[in-house]
């Protein structure tokens, strides 16, 4: 059994070697990116079990992405080298002050030969906990499709259902995230969303006003991340505000928020309390943001421990 599948697309991720305006920058490194991947290697690095489902072009860069998650120790039984479709990959622009932004080009995308009856019922029934993002869904227009099928598949098994909306308006409007997010709510058991993306699902940023939302919807749990501000959640009746935790130093902020759900998603699983499960999330959020790149700031849970000053992770 796995404890966390996810469902997406990979690219290869070129960073630059130098801060500033994209423009001016002359040469870049290549690693792997993707929100949905990232998050598996986020909750593999932390000792869950995970799987992919995907499709990569059957090109180096495929084979290289493909090879990476093995690597991570994540189940990738599910992901196809096709013929005819390049991997997909992006630019980053990174600048002084750690932000920045991306560049696609991700059009003809592996993915686009993904289709809903192609799904595997059976690995989807054996995980615990099946993660869908707004991401996947915007790159074409029959990706909703897929992710419906697959939630619907989970819930048939009893397999708990997380969602980060991850609305990325490069890629879509407002108002079709926000059309296609309502239609996956009914499925959602955990809700992992940042404040400007809630604000753009349930038109407030009012943390009473979105749980009462999520409950009208059957949710019952719920984190809602703010940056520099921290974060806030609601679990089963419990309402918790997290302080920030200050960043040696902000380098990329790229993967913060899958380096949040990844701890929040292992806290869930592993029944902590819901104070140790944000704990957890926060800290390595903070964690992620002083590491360049997608993935590579994603901790293990021994140096979260050490980060923390615990020598095992309790239930207090």
């Amino acid at each position: 059994m796995l404890d966390v599948i996810t469902i997406g697309d990979a690219m290869i991720t070129f960073n630059p070697t130098s801060k500033g305006p994209m423009r001016f920058v002359h040469s870049f490194e290549r690693r792997v990116g993707g929100a949905e991947l990232n998050l598996a290697i986020g909750c593999a690095r932390l000792g869950l079990r995970t799987g992919w489902i995907s499709r990569l072009g059957n090109d180096e860069f495929g084979k290289h992405i493909l090879h990476f998650a093995r690597g991570e120790g994540m189940d990738t039984s599910q992901v196809k080298l096709v013929d005819g479709y390049p991997t997909s990959v992006y630019f980053k622009e990174i600048l002084e002050d750690g932000t920045g932004r991306n560049f696609y080009y991700r059009d003809n995308s592996p993915t686009i030969t993904m289709s809903p009856e192609a799904l595997n019922e059976s690995y989807i029934k054996q995980a615990k906990l099946l993660h869908i993002t707004g991401v996947f869904s915007a790159i074409d227009e029959r990706n909703p499709a897929i992710l419906l099928r697959a939630m619907e598949l989970a819930k048939k098994h009893g397999v708990l259902v997380s969602l980060d909306p991850n609305i990325r308006l490069k890629l879509w409007s407002k108002e079709k995230a926000r059309s296609t997010m309502e239609s996956y709510l009914p499925f959602v058991d955990i809700l992992l969303t940042g404040d400007e993306e809630a604000n753009i699902l349930f038109g407030t940023s009012e943390d009473e006003e979105i749980i009462h939302i999520c409950k009208e919807n059957g949710i019952d749990t719920l984190a809602i991340k703010k940056g520099e501000k921290g974060a806030s959640a609601f679990h089963q009746g419990k309402y918790l505000q997290a302080s920030p935790i200050p960043a040696k130093k902000v380098v990329d902020t790229v993967g913060a928020g899958d380096g949040f759900n990844a701890g929040f998603l292992y806290g869930m699983l592993n029944g902590l309390s819901l104070e140790r499960t944000m704990k957890l999330a926060t800290t390595i959020g903070s964690m992620v943001v002083s590491v360049s790149g997608d993935n590579e700031g994603l901790p293990f849970m021994e140096d979260v421990l050490t980060h923390m000053g615990e020598k095992e992770l309790i239930e207090r």
